[in-house]
């Protein structure tokens, strides 16, 4: 039995370590790529570190990479901030109170989920546009902070984590409605913010669809927009390119290994609350 059990065991074991080394290779692969000459890519797969790393970061300082690193942190984390309080706010309202039309509203939330946003492009250029957003960083910033999935995240969270009672203790004790969310509710939210937070900023730092309709100058470019203008009308250097995107991919991967836990728990709750 006991051996029965340890042959099983090492069985799992090399299955999931077979299915790491699938998930793991890609981004392996990526790196090494960015080792060599362009033309040697399509070659045949590589995986020994090409010589040819030096010329590729080169290549890849003729842009101003750090500007669009720069861009993409302030854009990332401004939009991950406004998006995690407006959702937590709004999650919270619909799961601890009762107001008018309130299932329609929250129904509504949900129908826009179902809609692919590129139908909606045209009319959000237009309303950029009318607003004088063009160009600027907002339009990355201020609309997506009213996230359909961060309200419907946040709405099953709050629901099923935060007690009534613990809300109607606070108010006997004297406290608004505001420091009712801000000391009591958002203790309990914390894994569900965290993991709105988490994906709001993947989101955002790997957008390309609507930066590239609403910037045109080059100074408020974001990391992929960046990286795309190592193609010219002659030639695309596909090995600096790969090389900027494991560059921009390195801080992505940083903080999915350190909440990475935290991430899998608050999908998780917020699946089977409610």
């Amino acid at each position: 039995m006991t051996a029965k059990l340890s042959i099983n065991k090492i069985a799992l074991i090399a299955f999931i370590s077979l299915l790491s080394l699938i998930a793991v290779f890609p981004f392996y692969s990526m790196m090494i790529m960015g080792t060599y000459y362009a033309n040697d890519l399509f070659t045949g797969i590589k995986l020994l570190p090409g010589n040819y790393l030096n010329e590729n970061l080169k290549t890849l300082f003729t842009i101003n990479i750090f500007r669009y690193y720069a861009n993409s942190l302030i854009v990332s984390v401004s939009c991950t901030v406004l998006t995690v309080l407006v959702c937590s706010l709004a999650g919270f309202g619909f799961a601890k109170y009762n107001f008018r039309f309130k299932k329609p509203l929250f129904q509504f939330i949900l129908l826009t989920m179902m809609i692919p946003a590129q139908l909606g492009l045209v009319a959000f250029v237009i309303e950029m546009h009318a607003i004088k957003w063009l160009d600027t960083l907002l339009p990355l910033i201020i609309p997506p902070a009213a996230s359909a999935f961060g309200v419907f995240l946040m709405t099953q969270y709050a629901s099923g984590s935060i007690p009534d009672e613990v809300l109607e203790s606070g108010r006997i004790d004297g406290c608004g409605e505001y420091r009712v969310f801000a000391q009591i509710a958002l203790p309990f939210m914390k894994p569900g913010f965290t993991t709105l937070a988490l994906l709001t900023f993947l989101s955002s730092w790997n957008s390309f669809l609507v930066p590239v309709i609403v910037l045109s100058k080059d100074k408020l470019y974001t990391i992929p927009l960046g990286i795309r203008q190592l193609a010219t009308n002659f030639r695309t250097d596909s090995a600096a390119q790969i090389l900027g995107l494991t560059i921009a991919t390195l801080p992505i991967l940083v903080f999915f290994a350190i909440f990475s836990k935290s991430l899998i728990s608050g999908l998780s709750a917020a699946a089977v609350k409610g």
